[in-house]
């Protein structure tokens, strides 16, 4: 393996866009506004549900990494399940995003936001086993099952019955499915 390195230009550059903006920002992200949902939109369900798409985009990020990275005797199967569970957790990342945005939210977008906001622990760069990235995945699934359960309580009780619904059928219904496939794999 070489050890050389990439020389890069001077990126000052693109520091800017080539064509600027005429309007700049149009909502704040800490701002909601206001729809014609007939609900009054809590600042707490769109911050559960950018919380919970924080960590459902690192969950499907882990699930892309460990992949690309599966190896071993049951690498075909585990490299398969992996990109299933990855384009199921994409669908989620949508949903749950469609959400935040239907409630009159800004969503957590970029790369840099998801890490801030995370608490689903950053995996090494490396490769790792299956086991170890078996084990990693079921701490995410956790993770995010915890958390949701709890939001869909939350959203519940305060009316918010389409938040709720998404959480209950879709984010901790696949998580769970998903926890299951994995479970069977360490059994």
């Amino acid at each position: 393996m070489s050890t050389s390195t990439i020389t890069r230009t001077d990126p000052s550059h693109l520091k800017e866009p080539i064509v600027p903006s005429t309007r700049g920002e149009t909502q704040a992200f800490s701002m909601a506004r206001r729809n014609p949902l007939a609900l009054d939109a809590s600042a707490a369900s769109i911050d559960n549900l950018n919380q919970l798409l924080a960590d459902t985009l690192t969950l499907r990020d882990l699930y892309k990494k460990h992949h690309w990275q599966a190896s071993g005797p049951t690498f075909y199967i585990i490299h398969l399940l992996f990109d299933k569970h990855f384009e199921e957790q994409s669908k989620l990342v949508d949903l749950v995003a469609e959400r935040v945005q239907t409630l009159g939210g800004i969503t957590i977008a970029t790369a840099p936001d998801v890490v801030e906001a995370t608490i689903i622990p950053r995996a090494p760069k490396g490769r790792e086993d299956s086991a170890t990235q078996i084990a990693r995945l079921l701490h995410a699934h956790e993770v995010i099952l915890l958390e949701a359960r709890a939001m869909a309580r939350d959203s519940a009780a305060s009316g918010d019955l389409g938040t709720n619904d998404i959480i209950v059928s879709d984010v901790i219904r696949t998580n769970e499915l998903q926890v299951w496939f994995l479970v069977e794999h360490v059994q």
